[in-house]
């Protein structure tokens, strides 16, 4: 299932009805080769239909990432599918958040760092634990804070983290399968968070309140 929670789409859905996907271009830089199209279902190419009916399906919206997605069936059928995938692995729903989050952070993408505060609100994260992941600190809760400290290395060694690393995320608490589980998840935020890069998507109506600019001194 595309949602991460019954609560997640019932609100969102509330939040969202009004919003139109068809034919919304994200920029205008001047050149309209670079001007990407958010797809209402009826302007997707067919091979996108499925999915953004399967999408709608499960938040009772098309959201504007996966709208935007829909220009490349493959990059939204394997976004959708990484999703679904990460969603049913050993890892918590709250500690799925936490990976999401911090992969987020790190690549400073200001779509899914909203969408997935909100989401992570509606099942109900800590606000402590949401407040640091969104300001890149240390989260107060010590197995989470190995969590995110391991995600964090993973993203910012493309992979390259020392043994260490590992036996001491393994100490902390959790298993060698959630290890790769965190590739997974971090694999999963790097297709929407440089999707969202490239055309600039616009946030949705759901993430209202839950905006995100990645902090100064850790940006600098």
């Amino acid at each position: 299932m595309l949602c991460a929670g019954a609560d997640f789409c019932a609100q969102a859905t509330c939040a969202n009805m009004a919003s139109t996907m068809c034919h919304l271009t994200f920029t205008d830089k001047g050149d309209p080769m670079t001007n990407f199209i958010a797809h209402a279902i009826e302007t997707a190419p067919e091979a996108s239909k499925a999915t953004l009916e399967a999408v709608k399906s499960a938040f009772g919206f098309v959201p504007n990432l996966q709208a935007n997605m829909a220009e490349s069936p493959e990059l939204l059928a394997g976004y959708s599918a990484l999703w679904d995938l990460f969603s049913k692995s050993t890892l918590t729903p709250h500690e799925q958040q936490v990976v999401y989050l911090t992969s987020n952070f790190e690549n400073n993408c200001h779509y899914c760092m909203a969408g997935h505060t909100t989401l992570a609100k509606m099942i109900k994260v800590d606000e402590g634990v949401i407040a640091a992941l969104r300001a890149g600190t240390e989260i107060p809760d010590a197995k989470l804070e190995a969590l995110h400290r391991f995600t964090t290395l993973v993203v910012r060694e493309r992979g390259f983290v020392a043994d260490a690393d590992v036996a001491a995320f393994i100490s902390a608490g959790y298993t060698r399968q959630n290890v790769l589980e965190v590739v997974l998840g971090v694999a999963t935020k790097v297709m929407s968070n440089y999707t969202n890069h490239i055309v600039h998507t616009k946030l949705d109506a759901f993430m209202e309140g839950n905006e995100w600019t990645k902090p100064v001194a850790v940006a600098a």
